[in-house]
Parts: structure tokens; sequence; C-alpha cells
């Protein structure tokens, strides 16, 4: 097997002519997840925490900040619940075209792109409508950029190699 290094990602060259691209996460200068199977791991766990979290924060909002805050904040908290749900769901996708494609580089990006979506979307929103705090408001529409990205990477990737 000859191994091939390059900055984002390396090749592995196997005696029977396959060649597998591989992109590393790396930590503390070694590589911690590298193959589709680790990414397909991984997202599937951000997938399943982001599912999670959206359902106890919808609940937290329609029983516990019910009467507390302002209706119209009522309503940015849910819509902050509804997108960090659409976008877990979106890391499922993420970990399974990742599985399927190792080899491609874009879809491990969209699925990075979506979870800092998650948090500067939903999570100013949600900062926002407990604090009241109108300033959060200008990070929204970054998240909102990292998912519009996210989404077109997930287009791309499955115009070029489904």
């Amino acid at each position: 097997m000859l191994v091939v290094t390059l900055p984002s990602s390396f090749f592995l060259f196997y005696p029977n002519a396959t060649l597998i691209a591989v992109t590393p996460l790396m930590y503390n200068n070694r590589v911690i997840l590298c193959n589709g199977e680790d990414l397909m791991k991984l997202f599937i766990i951000l997938g399943a925490i982001n599912a999670f979290l959206a359902v106890a924060l919808g609940a937290f909002g329609a029983h516990g900040l019910e009467g507390k805050i302002t209706e119209k904040y009522l309503k940015t908290w849910n819509t902050g619940v509804t997108y960090q749900m659409f976008h877990a769901l979106g890391l499922f996708a993420v970990a399974f075209l990742a599985d399927k494609l190792p080899q491609v580089n874009m879809i491990v990006t969209a699925g990075w792109l979506m979870l800092v979506g998650i948090i500067l979307f939903s999570g100013s929103l949600f900062v926002l409508s407990v604090t009241g705090i109108k300033v959060l408001g200008a990070i929204t529409p970054l998240g909102g950029v990292a998912f519009l990205a996210s989404w077109i990477l997930v287009g791309v990737v499955a115009v070029k190699y489904l």
C-alpha cells in the first residue's frame, strides 16, 4: 500500500489498483476520523444529538416558556427549533452520503456547514428569545448562509457523484 498525503486529504493506493481518497479529521496532529464509516458515525451522532435537542427545546418552549416570553419571541423560539430539526435530519443525509461517497470532501464540508448553521441560526434565535437582546439577530443570517451553502454542496454532490 502506498500513501500519498495532500494538505486536506490523502490517498491510499492498494496493490489491486484500488484508490481510496480519505479526508482526515485531525486532533493534536493525529488522525482521529479518516474513512466513510467514521464520518457516517460522526454525522449520525451529531444528527441524533441535534434532533434530541430540537425535541427537548421544542417541549421547553411549549411548556416552560409559554406565558414567560412574548408571543413574538415564542414564534422566534419555534423557528429555531424547526430549523434545528430540519438540519438534524440533513446531518443524517450527510452521514449516508459520506459513507456512500467517502472520496467526496464536499459532503463532509456540507455536514460541518449544517452544524455551524444550527449553532449560529438556531442558537442565536434561542438566546434572542429568552434575553431580548436584538443585536443577536445579526448573527442569525450567518447561520442561514451556512445552511444555504450546505444544501448547495449536497446538491452539487448529488449531480456530480450519484
